[in-house]
């Protein structure tokens, strides 16, 4: 047993009810929640014979970018937790979701095959993403920026710069078959967002991955396998944004290697504004998927409402401004507190 467990195991706990109660706590934990409701009440009195019906709530939980974003998200709060940055999960996501089809379509490799293929490629990009930057030293923005133009152009080699179709409908069925009116795919993304939650939150893994992320040397003189921890973080990114590609290609049936850039954005935009919701301050997988549907609802209102083509740039980018500030500011005082 390490030092921290053996300080998490001698430390008694403290609840605090009237921070955990106070209208402060639960203002600052669930605002984005109140204003999400409050936009969908402003969007149905705006276009009530539109916004307010099914196609609406299937398009905003239902559609195959929002479950890739929820997956590309919780890559990124993997290894935002230990302190990390990863400018290439939408490009091995994409890499992967092109795998699938040239591998099935092009040449004929069986499919259970070809997906296993696409997530192991999306796992070692992962573990040479983490040895380069933890063992070498190298600066993970300059790492995983040549990364992700590497992963497009290598994306565009296999599939000869077209997009690959011609998937079974019998594959498409393992994210596209409907479970309580949404496709099972939501639901898959949900509980790869839950079992996270719980592994940080109540676990010793968690605890050890956010000790390493709010100060790496004291927890490497702690006992905690400090850069085991991170190069596993870049390694589970990869393996979420393999399995996130796999679940993408299925739902479409197909995949244009070179829109994987266009993902990136929304990514870090849910994972940024999910520190506002939850967990203030903190990157958590719930909070990114509430963040997640949260600007999905924005921008789908905005479309019904006649603002399209330009409208998700200037949603995402003014929402990553805005979650960026308010995340540094939580994070200001929470360390002044």
């Amino acid at each position: 047993m390490s030092q921290l467990d053996a300080a998490d195991a001698n430390t008694p706990l403290v609840f605090s009810r009237p921070s955990l109660w106070s209208f402060h706590s639960i203002s600052s934990r669930y605002a984005v929640v109140g204003i999400w409701a409050l936009l969908a009440v402003v969007y149905t009195l705006l276009t009530p014979m539109n916004f307010l019906q099914y196609g609406t709530f299937r398009a905003i939980f239902g559609s195959q970018q929002g479950q890739a974003l929820v997956f590309l998200g919780l890559a990124l709060v993997v290894v935002f937790v230990v302190g990390e940055f990863d400018l290439s999960v939408a490009s091995n996501l994409g890499l992967a979701a092109t795998i699938v089809p040239v591998l099935n379509v092009l040449h004929g490799v069986p499919i259970v095959l070809a997906v296993l293929v696409a997530i192991l490629a999306s796992v070692l990009v992962g573990i040479v993403n983490g040895l380069i930057i933890v063992r070498l030293g190298i600066n993970p923005i300059v790492v995983t920026l040549g990364m992700a133009t590497l992963l497009l152009g290598v994306a565009l080699l296999i599939s000869d710069m077209n997009t690959v179709s011609g998937l079974s409908k019998s594959f498409a069925a393992i994210t596209n078959t409907e479970v309580l009116g949404l496709p099972i795919g939501f639901f898959y993304a949900i509980i790869a967002a839950v079992i996270m939650f719980y592994v940080l939150t109540f676990t010793s893994l968690g605890r050890h991955m956010k000790f390493v992320g709010a100060n790496p040397e004291v927890a490497r003189l702690a006992g905690v396998r400090v850069n085991t921890i991170r190069i596993g973080s870049y390694a589970v990114a990869g393996l979420l944004c393999g399995t996130g590609g796999v679940l993408l290609v299925a739902g479409l049936g197909s995949y244009d290697p070179s829109s994987s850039g266009g993902l990136l954005l929304p990514a870090f935009s849910a994972a940024f504004l999910g520190t506002a919701v939850i967990q203030p301050g903190q990157f958590n997988p719930l909070g990114m998927v509430v963040a997640v549907y949260f600007l999905a609802t924005g921008i789908l209102g905005l479309q019904i409402l006649g603002y399209t083509g330009w409208v998700s740039h200037v949603f995402y980018g003014a929402a990553l401004i805005v979650a960026v500030t308010a995340s540094t500011l939580m994070r200001k005082r929470t360390a002044k507190a």
